[in-house]
């Protein structure tokens, strides 16, 4: 059941992006090879940082949805927490 709603969940957050995406005008160039068969497609950095922007957005909420129902620190006990999570990534 768990697993279930997870992949639902997962499947109708893709649908969302997807949207997103499809609205976006993206012109293409398209690479072909020597037999003109398609290799990759060129889009404008623009659209690709647009691109990008969604896809992080998502991903932000999607993990500051997971973490909604997580214990919350005081802002001196998540200084010190993450100082010492800092110091133990510096030792390795």
């Amino acid at each position: 059941m768990f697993f279930e709603q997870l992949y639902n969940n997962y499947l109708s957050s893709l649908k969302v992006i997807v949207e997103m995406i499809q609205m976006l005008p993206i012109p293409k160039q398209y690479v072909l090879d020597e037999e003109q068969k398609p290799l990759a497609v060129q889009i404008p950095i623009a659209v690709y940082n647009q691109i990008e922007e969604i896809l992080e957005d998502f991903g932000l909420a999607k993990l500051m949805g997971e973490v909604e129902n997580n214990e919350q620190l005081s802002g001196d006990i998540a200084y010190s927490y993450y100082q010492s999570l800092k110091s133990q990534n510096v030792a390795n």
